[in-house]
């Protein structure tokens, strides 16, 4: 599994952040097609950061297909609408450990 992690830094006006994020960045980014999941974890007690996505695909060829597509690039272009704070990407395979 391959998964792209965006850090979003914390934005100027964090409940407008929020607000757009739902109403229109996630139906615009549920348009890609290929990924396999998604998730969002909004961060509590943290002044730095307010947002970590992981996008997952099968592999590194598909992630950068899905990212190179049209709408992943209407996705990526859309950040200038609303991100005031940092944005850092990273990405690589995900390895599961297991506890024992």
């Amino acid at each position: 599994m391959y998964r792209m992690t965006i850090v979003y830094g914390m934005p100027e006006d964090p409940a407008h952040f929020r607000d757009y994020y739902y109403r229109t960045h996630i139906p615009l980014a549920r348009r890609m097609q290929g990924l396999t999941g998604w998730n969002l974890t909004w961060l509590d007690g943290d002044d730095r950061h307010l947002l970590v996505a992981a996008l997952y695909a099968p592999d590194k060829a598909a992630m950068d297909a899905i990212l190179a597509s049209p709408e992943g690039v209407a996705a990526r272009e859309d950040l200038a609408n609303f991100v005031t704070g940092t944005v850092d990407f990273l990405a690589g395979d995900e390895e599961e450990v297991a506890l024992a």
